[in-house]
């Protein structure tokens, strides 16, 4: 851990460089392309040693799979080798490292690595297998019709920025971004007409960057302190669990929940500022005219702890992670996205049984809270008074409900994940499958799917959060 926050602030201050010293206007796309792929190497052979052979294996064979690969079948070898390498990966880490024990190892950049793979393969195939009335708009924006180099391709896999942390982000992206028409690109994305004649802005980084700063301090500071002070296992001690009420017992998990937190807010906002800082991430204007640096956002933290809806709240957590799950799953299989979407889901995550619990909890939890939503909530958008109480009832079921479901990802092991559920009288689960077996199913009045956890994300709320 501390080889990962070292490598981490060594590449902000490689960014801050890597912006100022080799700007599209200083350097070629091919240096920019070689610095990115160098520093990455260095990154990852400093923070796992010879681990990191596996993630330059899987770069390697999947790029000799874009290169000879047929059309029609580019994005289904690259998907099953890199889910395939990458579950091996993970069922090896059982026996490398403490079983139970989530490690900072190689298999974190090697995720990263595999959503970054099968979004270009997918994107691929849009672009040089797909007609183009077969494609959605945002497919369609998003489609590569040219297969990338081997010096393009290893950048966008291995470029210091993203190479421990991620977050994955679309090719077409950081290409445009290395050749500096990134700006550029999204302004014309959302039709910005700019005030002088022929003139884009350069808009700074710099705002954003030391605004996520702050965050990343905060976070870092209650990681240090709040999360220390409650631990997870203590929701499963013995004594606890018989000397505490079951009201008791829910609001200590919910503390341990939020307890569990910061970590994953540090490390995806630090993401974020490398990024930021080097350049990218730029993801367009408001209507006042503000520039906003969020194209690459992992979360957003207001939004997740003020959630009404489970869906709101996954929406916004791990969100490049559901972006992805909505490229190479959701958007594309043809029957049941929301339960493969899931199961996906927890394939990428790992082996750990508690990864299992969570998504398979999750799936239920989801199918129940979109009932509820469709059959109630018309009854409690006004007066104002009444849709205050029914907002404050749903953030009280939503954190609870996420607490719920999420505690096995954080036990991991079968053992204690049973024992908690035991000890709560699996009481979710029971009120999810009557919730299911009660309520009729009624549409939605959308033709358009409905976001599972970690699944999807509709463009429309994307673009609000950037």
């Amino acid at each position: 851990m501390v080889n990962f926050v070292a490598c981490q602030l060594l590449a902000l201050l490689a960014a801050f460089w890597f912006r100022l010293y080799l700007s599209p206007s200083r350097a070629s796309p091919g240096v920019r392309h070689a610095f990115a792929i160098i520093s990455g190497i260095y990154f990852a052979v400093f923070c796992f040693g010879w681990y990191s052979i596996h993630i330059f294996t899987l770069v390697m064979l999947s790029y000799g799979i874009m290169k000879m690969a047929s059309v029609p079948n580019i994005h289904r070898y690259s998907f099953v080798v890199a889910m395939g390498y990458l579950t091996l990966c993970h069922a090896s880490r059982i026996y490398i490292f403490n079983y139970g024990i989530l490690t900072t190892d190689f298999s974190g950049p090697l995720m990263i690595i595999t959503q970054k793979i099968t979004t270009l393969a997918f994107q691929l195939h849009d672009g040089i297998g797909r007609k183009a009335e077969d494609l959605s708009s945002e497919q369609s924006q998003l489609a590569v019709k040219i297969r990338p180099s081997l010096l393009e391709y290893l950048s966008y896999q291995l470029n210091f920025m993203s190479i421990l942390v991620g977050p994955c982000s679309n090719y077409k992206d950081y290409i445009a971004f290395i050749e500096g028409k990134h700006v550029q690109m999204k302004l014309l994305e959302v039709n910005w007409k700019p005030n002088w004649h022929d003139k884009l802005p350069e808009p700074s980084p710099m705002g954003a960057v030391l605004h996520k700063l702050c965050i990343v301090l905060v976070s870092l500071l209650l990681f240090l302190t709040f999360t220390k002070n409650f631990p997870v296992a203590y929701v499963v001690d013995n004594r606890f669990i018989d000397k505490t009420s079951f009201l008791s017992r829910l609001g200590y998990l919910y503390v341990v929940m939020q307890a569990s937190k910061p970590k994953y807010y540090f490390a995806w906002t630090l993401a974020d500022v490398i990024n930021n800082a080097a350049g990218y991430g730029f993801s367009g204007v408001d209507e006042k005219g503000c520039f906003h640096w969020n194209l690459l956002s992992n979360i957003n933290i207001w939004n997740i702890e003020t959630a009404t809806s489970l869906k709101t709240y996954l929406e916004n957590w791990n969100i490049q992670t559901t972006a992805w799950l909505k490229c190479v799953c959701y958007d594309r299989v043809p029957w049941h996205p929301t339960v493969l979407t899931f199961i996906l889901s927890a394939v990428w995550h790992g082996v750990y049984p508690g990864y299992y619990f969570t998504f398979i909890t999750g799936m239920f939890m989801t199918l129940a809270a979109r009932a509820i939503r469709r059959n109630f909530r018309h009854f409690f958008t006004s007066p104002k008074t009444l849709k205050m109480s029914y907002d404050v009832a749903t953030w009280l079921v939503t954190q609870m409900s996420v607490c719920y479901t999420v505690a096995p990802f954080v036990l991991l092991a079968f053992e204690p994940t049973i024992k908690l559920y035991r000890s709560l009288y699996f009481y979710m689960h029971f009120l999810c499958f009557f919730v299911l077996l009660v309520l009729p199913k009624k549409s939605n009045g959308h033709s358009r799917r409905q976001t599972p956890v970690q699944g999807t994300q509709n463009s429309d709320t994307n673009k609000k959060q950037k």
